[in-house]
């Protein structure tokens, strides 16, 4: 049955000022949340993900230092998950990718996400 599919994915989030929740572990008054514009954090993950591809980091590493998501002291993993469980456009990048790959820029209503598909 294709709508039992599981993936299994980490990510790493940066909370801007649009995102719904603008605090995390790291800023649990949020006053550098409320004063990151989108581009901002866009810029982040843009240097982070290029830290991992270039093999500088790694994903885990930066996920557990940089994430706004409580996911964060995992690493950034998730655990498994189908359909219907995260935001859609989470949910739609995750199963685009193939394991072991990185996605591109995924806006969200926490804010921007890189994901690695880990199975």
């Amino acid at each position: 049955m294709s709508d039992q599919i599981q993936v299994r994915a980490s990510h790493l989030l940066i909370k801007h000022e649009g995102s719904r929740r603008k605090a995390s572990w790291k800023d649990p008054d949020g006053q550098i949340i409320k004063s990151t514009t989108r581009e901002s954090a866009v810029s982040q993950l843009k240097t982070l993900k290029e830290e991992i591809l270039t093999g500088k980091s790694t994903f885990e590493d930066l996920a557990s230092r940089y994430s706004d998501c409580g996911s964060a002291k995992r690493g950034g993993d998730l655990g498994p998950f189908g359909r219907g469980q995260m935001q859609k456009p989470f949910e739609e990048a995750t199963f685009a990718l193939k394991v072991g790959e990185i996605s591109d820029i995924v806006d969200t209503d926490s804010g921007v996400h890189i994901i690695l598909r880990t199975a």
